[in-house]
């Protein structure tokens, strides 16, 4: 049953019901051995730095901010400062220096808690800049604080200023006065465009999504649920919450990169994510068969075939699966897909929801026949993540991002306009009233600046408006959709469409350089660098036909026409990704122009 005590005292709540069973599993910064923490010990520490931040004199709703990967650390923080009413703010590990200044400065924080050294060293250089911080509070007691620094604490010693709980009269006294209006997060969006702005998130909002998400994702105490997206992320922290609402015992992957070892070691039931991780093990699934015997191949897709359709046009469309194919799909089950979910570490999945772009229809449809229930759904910050997904045990269609959740209401504008309303909605951007009055219409709706529309009961998202492209013939090109038809080759690591005022369709390519290489091997091509390697003719023409293929479905006007390899990934470094991995177009143009235009030339 979901708890729904105020965040305030949520986890001393459920530590009275579940006491010292273990509610987390995560590893030390820079360790391989995981440990786990029970309920009594996580309330515990919440307690202590509840007291421990009324001792550094925090005020109800005072801005602290949290800049660090995911860790243990980074949940009792925040837990610790609902516990006093003070509003906690999200930086994503990777921001830079620049963006970590202004939101600083934006939100007026004094208290400044850092993960490891890259935090902490961006945080010291912006120190003198930002004339409200007071104190950088140090999770990774490895970290080398500059000796030149007496504003900086290891979080061990912050803890000890409320080790023995000495202010625990005044916390309790916060937690009778925490109400659903209180400010809970500010979350900055990453920006695909111009300066980040502060999401304004209550208590009252996410109590609205976690009763409105329970009714349709039934995580439960029996679940193990792995953190793969930051804490950063909306998507992540209200999932995040919600499996604790319901007692599920979390893994904290504190390193994206490590996620699939980790998924292997710890066995989750359930993990939210992003399309692209589950376009990477389509692509290495792929890969697998590829390179099996024609026997090993014929067999997986014949096992793929009868899971697609036991779990695709029977059970996704609420209907009985025949008993042949319900006991074929048994033995093929046991026999060949659940060694494919063995080699991701789901020995036993429930569910995963996956939003934050667009789904390939032909990845969805693979891991669904695999055995493995990805619920797809759409939301956003200002929405406090989910808007709609797939409801377990109702019908759901390949394509949709699934039917609203209870208390949303959804109104179609202008261009076919996504506009939002409900109890799970932002009031509003951060100290941004001229932004706020643009957000809203007269009726109070949100603008979500994406289109798409409803069809019996599901919604479908078409584009967000303002990345479509009109091509100079007039004819309007959505970029992310066949980005993400193109993604799905396992030669192909990132991809940006250019279209806007062209005369056709081109696009950037970044290939999966170990597989090319591979290739270029096979086929006797030499090369001695990537630059190399991207500027081969026959590298290009294989990467073209093999692009072509996969948009053959799409109308004339919307296929690739020509394309260009790049011997280096789109990065945050260079400004041309955002901290959740979205591309900024106008960078990426702008830093790749020539090679743009040359593609254009006659």
């Amino acid at each position: 049953m979901q708890n729904r005590s105020h965040f305030s005292v949520l986890i001393h709540e459920q530590a009275k019901k579940y006491g010292s069973r273990p509610v987390v599993t995560f590893r030390n910064f820079g360790s391989l051995k995981w440990k786990t923490v029970s309920w009594n010990q996580f309330s515990l520490r919440v307690k202590q730095v509840s007291n421990a931040m009324l001792n550094l004199g925090i005020k109800p709703q005072e801005n602290i901010a949290v800049f660090a990967q995911n860790c243990i650390q980074y949940l009792y923080t925040d837990f610790g400062a609902y516990g006093v009413r003070a509003c906690s703010i999200p930086f994503y590990a990777t921001s830079s220096e620049q963006q970590i200044q202004f939101m600083v400065n934006d939100a007026q924080v004094r208290f400044l808690f850092v993960g490891e050294q890259e935090q902490y060293d961006k945080a010291h250089r912006i120190f003198p800049l930002c004339p409200s911080l007071e104190r950088i509070i140090v999770f990774d007691d490895s970290v080398r604080i500059s000796t030149h620094d007496p504003n900086a604490l290891f979080f061990d010693d912050f803890l000890k200023l409320g080790e023995d709980l000495p202010r625990q009269t005044e916390v309790e006294k916060r937690w009778a006065e925490a109400n659903e209006t209180d400010l809970c997060n500010i979350l900055y969006t990453s920006g695909t465009t111009g300066d980040s702005k502060g999401v304004m998130l209550t208590y009252g909002q996410y109590n609205a999504a976690l009763i409105a998400n329970d009714e349709c994702v039934p995580v439960g105490e029996k679940d193990r649920v792995i953190n793969f997206l930051p804490f950063t992320h909306i998507f992540e922290r209200a999932w995040t919450y919600l499996s604790l609402s319901k007692g599920a015992q979390l893994i904290i992957n504190t390193y994206p990169h490590e996620i699939q070892d980790s998924m292997r070691e710890t066995h989750p039931t359930c993990m939210s994510s992003v399309p692209r991780f589950w376009e990477k093990v389509y692509q290495a699934v792929k890969d697998k068969i590829d390179r099996s015997s024609s026997m090993q191949q014929k067999i997986f897709k014949h096992a793929l075939n009868v899971g697609r359709k036991y779990n695709i046009e029977y059970l996704a469309n609420g209907k009985r699966p025949p008993l042949v194919l319900a006991l074929e799909y048994k033995v093929m089950n046991a026999s060949i897909l659940s060694l494919v979910r063995k080699q991701l570490g789901l020995d036993n999945p429930h569910f995963f929801p996956t939003a934050g772009a667009y789904v390939s229809s032909e990845v969805e449809e693979f891991v669904h026949s695999i055995g493995i229930m990805m619920v797809v759904g759409y939301g956003l910050t200002e929405s406090l993540a989910t808007v709609s997904c797939d409801h377990l045990g109702e019908r759901y269609t390949i394509g949709s991002v699934g039917r609203p959740i209870n208390g949303i209401q959804i109104k179609i504008g202008d261009n076919d306009e996504i506009l939002l309303k409900g109890p799970t909605i932002t009031k509003g951007y951060y100290k941004r009233d001229s932004l706020n009055a643009e957000a809203f219409d007269k009726d109070g709706f949100f603008h979500t600046g994406d289109s798409g529309y409803l069809k019996d009961g599901e919604l479908y998202l078409k584009e967000r408006i303002k990345d479509l492209f009109k091509t100079s013939n007039g004819k309007y090109i959505a970029p992310q959709m066949v980005e993400s038809m193109v993604l799905v080759d396992k030669f192909v690591d990132q991809v940006a469409v250019v279209a806007d005022q062209r005369k056709f369709v081109s696009a950037l390519v970044v290939p999966e350089f170990r597989l090319v290489e591979e290739w270029a091997r096979d086929n006797g091509i030499a090369f001695e660098s990537r630059e190399d390697l991207c500027a081969n003719e026959k590298v290009q023409a294989m990467m073209m036909e093999r692009v072509s293929m996969l948009l053959q479905g799409l109308a004339h006007y919307e296929q690739i026409k020509r394309i260009s390899l790049l011997a280096h990934h789109f990065s945050m470094e260079s400004g041309e990704l955002t901290n959740t991995l979205k591309m900024r177009r106008p960078v990426i143009y702008k830093n790749y122009k020539e090679i743009i235009d040359k593609m254009y030339e006659e």
